[in-house]
């Protein structure tokens, strides 16, 4: 197949990759030889050395086995960003164990499905949400469970940190059977020897659940091969980042595929310096950033806006940072602009879903960047669009279809869910169900989720198009548009709207707005106000649940 994309990739980057073969936690194990005094993690005043967290890692290890972990069983995690998710993920992946990664806002419900499909036996968890989960465990196959705390790993702890140390300290949990203190385990195992287990780079290292907000949410299996070949991928397309040299902010959630490979595996891999944000709210970036010197910074749009619009950002230096990385969302244009010139870096949006470990797309880090494209296919990563209605017929450059994935970083599938797998991969390709074009120079862009896609009076309207102008008026934060269904049209749209601070607008406005940009029949027909969008963990705006709000109005 013909390859556009290969004319745009910068100068030196490979069209194809010869990958180490290591599993991501002999990569700990190198890096902590290479850099054994450098620091690994830092959690608010704690840093942890690459030899501190190799050792802390065979002491769980050791204790993993001890509690009957085998080669294949599957180990729970349920944290914020801190030291102990590292630790634990990369502990499991040592013995041979398969991480299932889970996100603490989930219901008792959504957490019971996913303990269940994935026959976890052991979870380790934060203290806070610990007297939940030994009350959920005999509905699961969960025998043990390892409590963390916050101020496990902290220093004496400074005055700012007392009030969040000292709200720490009452979370205690009684003694309970199979119930165990995470420092407890640490002190008690050898640091000094790792398991002597031999860890297939084929085998399953990682399930990551798709959010459960779309339906049941599947298990995708990411083997070691997955998650290694993706971290060389990414680290292709952005040259000049050495080893041992860069500090990185570790605001995305590790429990998702975006922050465990852009945030955790890629540091660990690099032996870079990870700044932990359990929170990622816009002061505590800004304060991160200035004070730890960062000089990557992976986020989604939300954190860019976030940080960008808080009314103390002009007092913290930002110029450290020389590369971000943007996914899950598309970038508004002028938060791009404005946060480039503050910063003098380059954000390279991307893009990726779970199935592809993630990152299957971003634009070249020292090359071309174009407002409002993914970018380019990364190395050994094939992308087609082809018709949405069978999935058979490429289409033509410039024409919107589905996006479909072939390469290293692809999933082999669902966690035992043989339909759902059938469906999602033909002949070797992941259906994405996003929708997208290619332009001549092979960069690509997303139009549209295929499910978000609005049928107004026979006419397809892209729901991101409005996003996007909306995006451009002075006075919106944020916007959103959704489709409603309609007796008349089918569906109409409804704009969901979060204005900048201390500024006024009536629905009358925004739509007089839209109907000097957009065509017609993509005008909203009603605007909603609200103080703020609902959104994922990784800032991604939760459509379907203002498309629920709105269904739930009508009910009334």
């Amino acid at each position: 197949m013909e390859r556009p994309w290969y004319q745009s990739y910068v100068k030196g980057v490979p069209h194809s990759l010869e990958y180490e073969k290591i599993t991501i936690s002999q990569a700990l194990t190198r890096s902590a030889a290479q850099f054994p005094d450098k620091t690994a993690l830092i959690f608010l005043d704690a840093k942890i050395s690459y030899k501190q967290l190799n050792d802390m890692v065979n002491r769980l290890a050791n204790a993993l086995l001890d509690l009957g972990v085998k080669p294949g069983d599957k180990v729970a995690m349920l944290m914020p960003n801190m030291p102990q998710i590292v630790v634990a993920t990369y502990a499991a992946w040592r013995v041979g164990a398969v991480v299932v990664m889970n996100n603490p806002l989930y219901t008792d419900k959504e957490l019971e499905y996913q303990f269940n499909n994935s026959e976890s036996s052991v979870l380790i968890t934060i203290d806070l949400l610990g007297p939940r989960m030994i009350a959920l465990r005999p509905k699961t196959p969960i025998k043990n469970i390892v409590i963390a705390h916050i101020r496990d790993h902290l220093k004496f702890p400074k005055k700012q940190l007392l009030p969040i140390v000292a709200k720490d300290k009452h979370r205690t949990i009684p003694p309970q059977p199979n119930v165990y203190e995470w420092m407890d385990l640490l002190k008690k195992y050898p640091s000094s020897t790792a398991p002597n287990i031999s860890v297939d780079f084929e085998s399953l290292a990682s399930l990551q659940y798709t959010g459960g907000t779309t339906g049941v949410s599947k298990g995708v299996m990411l083997t070691h091969a997955n998650l290694v070949k993706n971290v060389q991928q990414t680290l292709a397309f952005f040259p000049g980042f050495n080893k041992g040299e860069i500090t990185l902010l570790g605001t995305l959630p590790f429990f998702h595929s975006f922050g465990l490979t852009t945030c955790m595996n890629i540091c660990i891999w690099m032996g870079w310096a990870d700044v932990l944000i359990p929170r990622p709210e816009p002061q505590v970036l800004l304060e991160a950033v200035h004070k730890h010197k960062v000089n990557f910074f992976p986020a989604v749009p939300t954190m860019y806006v976030g940080v960008l619009n808080h009314p103390k950002a002009s007092q913290y230096k930002l110029t450290s940072i020389k590369g971000c990385f943007s996914g899950a969302a598309p970038l508004p244009v002028e938060v791009i602009k404005e946060f480039e010139s503050k910063t003098g870096s380059q954000i390279c949006e991307g893009y990726g879903l779970s199935e592809t470990s993630p990152v299957a797309a971003t634009n070249p880090f020292g090359g071309k960047t174009k407002v409002g494209s993914v970018g380019l296919p990364v190395p050994d990563t094939d992308f087609r669009i082809v018709d949405l209605a069978e999935g058979t017929k490429d289409l033509p450059v410039g024409e919107a279809g589905e996006i479909i994935i072939k390469g290293p970083q692809v999933t082999s599938g669902y966690y035992k869910m043989p339909d759902e797998t059938a469906i999602a991969i033909r002949d070797g390709w992941l259906y994405t169900g996003d929708i997208g074009k290619m332009d001549e120079e092979g960069y690509f862009y997303i139009v549209d989720r295929k499910k978000d896609m609005i049928i107004a009076s026979g006419y397809n309207i892209y729901p991101r198009e409005i996003d996007e102008v909306l995006f451009e008026h002075p006075k919106i934060l944020e916007a959103c548009a959704v489709g409603i269904p309609d007796p008349y049209r089918g569906e109409t749209v409804t704009a969901y709207v979060v204005l900048k601070p201390g500024e006024k607008m009536t629905a009358e406005e925004v739509i007089q707005y839209c109907q000097e940009k957009l065509a017609k029949y993509k005008v909203p027909k009603t605007v909603e106000f609200m103080a703020s969008l609902p959104k994922s963990m990784v800032g991604k705006v939760l459509r379907k649940e203002l498309r629920a709000m709105e269904m739930a109005k009508g009910k009334k």
